[in-house]
């Protein structure tokens, strides 16, 4: 369960503590990001040590909505790369309407140091992927992959390494065909795993083999299910 503002980690700490197959992550989203300036990486380093925390984030720019400053994301999301890089633990990235941008600051970044990282529902142009998986992060892909105007999206999908792929549902929002536009839940990942599937011309079970082996070795603190 993500994380979009720290002052409410308590809240999805509570979460996470109630249920035993529910993680999550620490970290201030772009659209409130003017919000929590004042969030020191060594506030979310702090936060991580939590034991169900498995990811620094979500964080990253959003110029379609432009909610808070740019230059408060900006400085939000070097502060949260700077967790993740101490951490260890992955950084759920949000980008939107931001390619630019977001491939320059994050190429500065890995310039000072790699860091894990995923592009998270990802709906931004190839040039980001293809910068992304240079940078050894991931990229995962949402509801949005299965939209009929989504062929560019597929084309990216279907070009980017078996090995950095994960699947996502974003819930409640986008929610997959035959789906699209009722409330999202975690069980229609199954929907957007198939047609990653058909994109890359491999069988649901071997995309969905991959894309879970993916995501343990990414998200490394998450316990895998007994059996």
């Amino acid at each position: 369960t993500i994380s979009t503002r720290v002052r409410k980690f308590d809240q999805i700490r509570a979460i996470a503590e109630t249920y035993d197959n529910v993680w999550c992550s620490v970290g201030t989203h772009p659209h409130n990001a003017g919000e929590e300036t004042d969030i020191t990486t060594a506030d979310l380093v702090r936060l991580a040590e939590y034991e169900k925390v498995v990811a620094i984030g979500e964080a990253g720019l959003d110029y379609f909505y432009d909610k808070a400053p740019r230059e408060a994301q900006a400085e939000g999301l070097r502060r949260h790369i700077a967790a993740a890089r101490e951490t260890g633990l992955p950084l759920v990235i949000h980008s939107r309407d931001a390619d630019e941008d977001m491939a320059r600051i994050l190429t500065e970044e890995t310039e000072k140091g790699a860091f894990p990282a995923l592009l998270h529902c990802f709906s931004s142009g190839r040039d980001l992927a293809l910068t992304g998986i240079d940078l050894g992060l991931y990229v995962s892909f949402s509801g949005i992959l299965t939209f009929k105007r989504s062929d560019d999206l597929r084309a990216i999908a279907a070009e980017l390494p078996a090995d950095r792929l994960l699947v996502e549902t974003d819930a409640p929002y986008l929610a997959p065909q035959p789906w699209r536009g009722k409330r999202n839940e975690p069980a229609y990942v199954a929907h957007t795993n198939k047609v990653l599937a058909e994109a890359r011309g491999v069988s649901e079970d071997e995309m969905a083999r991959q894309t879970t082996e993916n995501f343990f070795r990414l998200f490394s603190r998450v316990k895998r299910p007994a059996g």
